[in-house]
């Protein structure tokens, strides 16, 4: 299939910009023609360019969200990074427990495929299964496709093999033909809807805990500061943010403080 030229380069780079705030760097061409690739064998289009074509006359409202969310990147798994997980259910969560009687609120921002929140409804009912009938864990995500995969709970072999232990596969999912099915006691604790993080979170409730990890990477300094300052007001008081572990509060205009743990770290307003 023909490659992307220049202008449609930046026409696709300026409506991601505009949409969702990710960066495309300059020499992300070939990312991006992939990921074209990929949509115009879903669509009616035969080229990059007619695509391209298309978004520029504005005539489908749909076609510049499914390019934003062709261009989103929903790499995710099981148990990522592993020690942030233990750090919530073994020593955030039972201390924000004991200063309050409400739901404990845990958002997963940039959810996508929903792994990371199914992955804290198991480390709840693993280390801290007490609390788990007070536990509402949201995951949100621009794409609607990801979104609707989350809510269905339904993984490839391939998928559960990324950091999900044997053990967890056979208590917390059940086998539907080739793919596993998350159970109902981690369905109970999870629900998913639609969020740009650069647009309106106003249907957001307050939250306890929030997880924006390996999420940040994707925006420029001034997003990172906008996302991070609306989530601190997000955030009840005495809650902690989890972000990813390459992923910092330094330089940023904000007012979190790191919070060291025995084997990971949260942030929370100073």
């Amino acid at each position: 299939m023909q490659g992307i030229d220049d202008a449609d380069f930046e026409t696709v780079r300026e409506l991601v910009f505009r949409e969702s705030a990710i960066v495309i760097d300059a020499d992300m061409k070939y990312l991006v023609e992939s990921r074209l690739t990929s949509l115009i064998r879903k669509s009616e289009f035969s080229t990059i360019g007619e695509l391209v074509a298309s978004l520029r006359k504005r005539r489908d409202p749909d076609l510049p969200v499914r390019v934003v969310e062709a261009m989103t990147t929903n790499e995710t798994s099981f148990f990522r990074d592993g020690h942030p997980f233990e750090t919530l259910c073994r020593e955030v969560l039972p201390a924000l427990a004991s200063t309050h009687t409400d739901t404990l609120r845990i958002w997963c921002a940039a959810c996508s495929t929903g792994q990371e929140a199914y992955t804290i409804a198991m480390a709840v009912h693993e280390h801290c299964p007490e609390l788990a009938s007070r536990i509402s864990i949201l995951g949100t995500d621009l794409s609607a496709e990801v979104v609707a995969k989350a809510e269905a709970g339904r993984y490839s072999r391939l998928e559960v093999n990324r950091g999900l232990p044997v053990q967890f596969l056979t208590r917390y999912f059940v086998q539907q033909g080739l793919s596993w099915e998350v159970t109902p006691r981690l369905r109970e604790l999870v629900s998913f809807d639609r969020l740009n993080l650069i647009g309106d979170w106003h249907s957001l409730p307050r939250m306890d805990v929030i997880f924006l990890r390996n999420v940040l990477i994707y925006f420029d300094t001034d997003i990172k500061t906008q996302i991070l300052r609306k989530a601190g007001k997000v955030l009840k008081p005495g809650g902690c943010l989890f972000l990813g572990l390459s992923e910092t509060t330094l330089n940023l205009q904000t007012d979190y403080e790191r919070v060291k743990t025995e084997k990971s770290h949260f942030f929370r307003i100073a």
